[in-house]
């Protein structure tokens, strides 16, 4: 199943941007594991999108768990299972 998660920045850009290179080495991390297809920030950035890929809503929240992001409190995220048609094949 895959699963696309949008983040939004709840606390100041300045605390986002000491985190980010965490978050991203967190999310290398994901994808190293197959877990993770895509991400990347919004233009202008309030947040970003992830593609995630895994059984159930509850292993992709669980996973979140331990972003920095969340860990430190400066997100919140919105999980929605998604299921892609066209363009499908770019997903197997």
């Amino acid at each position: 199943m895959f699963f696309i998660v949008t983040i939004e920045y709840i606390k100041p850009i300045e605390q986002i941007e000491k985190a980010t290179e965490e978050h991203r080495a967190f999310l290398a991390k994901l994808k190293a594991a197959g877990k993770l297809i895509a991400s990347g920030p919004f233009q202008p950035r309030t947040g970003g999108l992830l593609i995630l890929k895994t059984d159930t809503p509850i292993q992709a929240e669980m996973m979140l768990r331990g972003d920095p992001f969340n860990v430190k409190g400066l997100a919140k995220y919105d999980i929605r299972q998604w299921k892609p048609v066209i363009g499908e094949e770019l997903f197997k």
